[in-house]
């Protein structure tokens, strides 16, 4: 793995189409979305300006990974 393509996955998801194109960032959650069986989220989500509000979103959440984190995957005791 390149230097520079280690920083952009740091920075958002990437996904390689067997098609050969590179989707990133929130297409790329659209694509993966499409192929788990969530196809009419994908492709409503995939409309502009929806899809501007994916990306955005996207964004955000990459932005703050520690805080979404912790709020979403509390641990739990076992006790």
């Amino acid at each position: 793995m390149t230097p520079e393509l280690y920083d952009a996955n740091r920075r958002a998801a990437h996904v390689v189409t067997r098609d050969g194109a590179v989707l990133r960032a929130g297409r790329a959650c659209l694509f993966v979305l499409d192929q788990l069986g969530y196809r009419w989220v994908a492709r409503i989500f995939g409309i502009p300006p929806l899809s501007w509000a994916v990306e955005l979103g996207y964004r955000i959440v990459a932005s703050n990974r520690t805080f979404f984190s912790r709020l979403l995957f509390r641990r739990t005791d076992q006790r």
